[in-house]
């Protein structure tokens, strides 16, 4: 469970700065209901920008933002991606909820509130002292230094050198400390051991995604029901919810699964990772391009236990698509030959690298289940082609000018050609190996404790469910927290 013991002196702290810094916290039931949000908050966002270092974008970390670069308030149905039959290659129907419309472009603000918030509001974390570590393979970093910055907190964003360039160039402008770490997205490892040396210094904080609870408690409660929301606003009679794929970076967005799970108990549950580096499949390893997820180990957030499948997405697939959908005779080639609207096109340039291999997990879900037109499979786009824009650029110098040719290439490879190879049903003992595979990251090398490993396989109440049922008691120590401040009262 998270520790929310409260730390008197730390606590006294950032309610000072907060109310000098004109700081108030949204609950995580506002994020599920931004409807709720105080009227004269929502009066003041009219004229902020979604990206905008301003404490009131806190109040926009939810799914249910409107469409708008500046201005935007909230709506009930999430934005999504329907991903129609024609570009899937499958009968089902596959919702992919969007990211790009969260301060950042990318949904990652919301685990790093979750991981963050909790030290803050119990004191734990003492925003005059404590520097907060963001260790990433990319967005969690960004998600964190920006936040850090709307709490008037000091950041250090930890990510590795083969990112994008546009990670780096806006981190420039917001994180306190940017640390480059040797490799790309899979060197996960070589990120923790730089957690190990700031950990040297009392001041340095760490919010490692990978171990911290409050990640899963955020998706759990706002995306779970977000996803929920979503499915239930545009089923149609008949309908049923027979899946959900997420790709496991931290592996936060598994734990909307479980709350998905409980909702529709029929539903499967795939995670997804890199065919080039396989470690659920068959504890493999390797680098790859999929930007925004991490391998080479199973998250301790990682519900395996509730998982019921497996994917591996070929990186060079999800490659190719990015620069179908984000190129002038790619688009030519989805509106003349595929029949798409001008409004779903630019729809699919919400799709960022790891979005994309969502979306194929979710296309070999639907193979191997032989999933029908009355099915319907949910996923999440972490981030939006905003952030890859140099990548596209990269892909058309390494294979040439694009063609439409080139286009209708890349959709039946790389797309309608996806087979139901390289996946795996998990039975019991299946996931128990995977489960058991957290041993050597978390228990030989990050001193997590044995006992607590065993937990979470064996006594789910306490620990997955306890978790999950913490947002309430948060909320409590968010209001106390926004009380004490006085700015709320004084708006």
């Amino acid at each position: 469970m998270i520790d929310l013991s409260i730390h008197k002196e730390g606590l006294a702290n950032n309610i000072r700065k907060a109310r000098e810094n004109n700081i108030i916290i949204p609950t995580i039931a506002q994020m599920q209901h931004p409807e709720t949000i105080p009227e004269k908050i929502q009066e003041k966002l009219k004229t902020v920008g979604l990206w905008d270092v301003d404490p009131l974008n806190l109040f926009r970390i939810t799914w249910k933002n409107q469409a708008r670069e500046k201005g935007g308030l909230f709506q009930a149905v999430p934005n999504y991606v329907e991903i129609p039959s024609g570009l899937s290659g499958v009968p089902c129907r596959i919702l992919a909820m969007a990211g790009k419309w969260f301060p950042t472009g990318c949904h990652k603000v919301g685990a790093s509130f979750g991981c963050l918030v909790p030290r803050l509001v119990t004191g734990q974390f003492d925003a005059t002292y404590h520097h907060a570590v963001w260790p990433s393979t990319g967005n969690y970093c960004r998600g964190g230094a920006f936040n850090s910055k709307l709490l008037a907190c000091d950041s250090v964003a930890i990510l590795p050198e083969d990112m994008s360039k546009e990670r780096f160039d806006w981190l420039k402008t917001i994180a306190g400390q940017i640390i480059a770490t040797p490799g790309c997205e899979s060197n996960v490892k070589e990120i923790f051991d730089k957690t190990w040396e700031l950990k040297q210094d009392p001041s340095m904080m760490i919010f490692n995604q990978f171990a911290e609870m409050g990640n899963p408690l955020w998706h759990y409660n706002v995306t779970g029901n977000a996803l929920s929301d979503l499915y239930e606003a545009v089923k149609r009679p008949g309908d049923r919810l027979a899946g959900a794929c997420f790709t496991s970076g931290s592996a936060g967005t598994m734990s909307a699964g479980d709350r998905l799970k409980e909702k529709y108990p029929q539903m499967k549950l795939a995670v997804g990772e890199a065919l080039q580096c396989p470690t659920i499949l068959d504890n493999g390893f390797g680098g790859h391009r999929i930007e925004g997820i991490g391998d080479k180990h199973i998250p301790w957030v990682h519900n395996v236990r509730n998982t019921d499948m497996a994917i591996a997405i070929d990186d060079e697939d999800s490659q190719r698509l990015l620069r179908l959908f984000n190129t002038k005779d790619g688009k030519k080639y989805l509106k003349k030959e595929l029949g798409l609207d001008d409004e779903l096109i630019e729809k699919l340039t919400w799709l960022g690298i790891s979005g994309i291999a969502n979306v194929l997990c979710c296309i070999k879900m639907a193979k191997y289940y032989e999933l029908t037109e009355h099915d319907v499979v949910v996923t999440v786009l972490t981030d939006s082609a905003v952030m890859y824009e140099s990548r596209v650029a990269e892909l058309n110098e390494l294979h040439g000018a694009y063609s439409v040719q080139a286009a209708e290439l890349d959709h039946n490879l790389h797309m309608l050609g996806l087979k139901t190879d390289s996946l795996i049903e998990l039975t019991y003992a299946e996931r128990k190996r995977v489960h058991n595979l957290k041993y050597y990251t978390w228990v030989e090398q990050q001193q997590m404790k044995v006992e607590d490993l065993n937990a979470q396989w064996y006594d789910t109440e306490h620990t997955w469910d306890a978790v999950h049922a913490q947002a309430g008691d948060l909320d409590e120590l968010i209001n106390a927290f926004n009380e004490s401040t006085g700015l709320l009262k004084a708006l």
